[in-house]
């Protein structure tokens, strides 16, 4: 096992693994991750592709990609003047991880939903 790891097994809050798997991790990280995955996008065609994100949420979920060195934004040169993001070369070394946690969700939709509705069955 690395090292690394067995440093701070618990999550400590000094661990700094704890502050960049939630700056990475959420949903729409993720989803913005898996959607710059194949190119880059302007904001409003990843908003379109993001049902149901907000734009204060695509914003801030942008800077904090862009602030970890995941996502690069450009201002292009056009009237009005748009912006593009696309994935630095850190960002696309998780693209292996993010892609296969997303296909685990489909493949798995069926089994979590019969487990949830298990679970609400019992509950109720």
């Amino acid at each position: 096992m690395d090292q690394r790891i067995e440093q701070c097994p618990q999550f400590n809050a000094s661990c700094m693994s704890r502050e960049i798997l939630d700056q990475i991790s959420g949903k729409w990280s993720i989803m913005t991750l898996s959607v710059l995955a194949y190119g880059p996008h302007r904001f409003n065609a990843i908003k379109k592709r993001l049902e149901g994100v907000s734009q204060k949420a695509l914003t801030d979920t942008l800077r904090r990609l862009e602030r970890n060195g995941l996502v690069l934004r450009h201002v292009l040169a056009t009237s009005p003047v748009g912006v593009e993001y696309q994935l630095t070369p850190l960002g696309a070394s998780l693209k292996t991880l993010y892609c296969s946690l997303h296909a685990w969700a489909l493949e798995n939709e069926q089994e979590i939903s019969q487990a949830r509705s298990a679970f609400d069955r019992k509950m109720a």
